[in-house]
């Protein structure tokens, strides 16, 4: 397992931007697929983007395909997840999670979690 530390959640008017970092604490993303998941308040936990640390290849959420960015920044080993054009749907605890995975978006794939942290969209 891998300790994550997130940030960069907080309050956005409808159309606004943010980016939420995810940052690994005692070693390196090598090998893993960095993902992120949120849960809306009352709804299930889903799978947002994710990004394979070494082959970099990223996948993505239907609701927030052209919207959203995922990158790795190797120098600070933090992936981001840029958030662009932000909705009161997309309104959730976002998660950073990471493992080694076949299927980056599966929950139970992963094995680290962060603690999350919370994304408001206001209209």
């Amino acid at each position: 397992q891998v300790q994550l530390v997130e940030s960069g959640g907080g309050l956005v008017q409808a159309g606004g931007s943010l980016r939420l970092s995810c940052a690994a604490s005692g070693r390196t993303f090598s090998g893993y697929v960095v993902g992120w998941f949120r849960q809306p308040p009352g709804k299930e936990r889903e799978f947002v983007a994710a990004i394979n640390w070494s082959a970099y290849s990223r996948y993505y959420g239907d609701p927030v395909k052209g919207r959203f960015t995922i990158y790795r920044d190797t120098t600070k080993n933090t992936v981001y997840l840029q958030m662009n054009s932000l909705t009161p749907e997309d309104t959730a605890v976002y998660y950073c999670a990471a493992g080694r995975v076949s299927n980056p978006k599966v929950t139970t794939a992963y094995d680290s979690w962060g603690q999350g942290t919370q994304v408001t969209v206001s209209s």
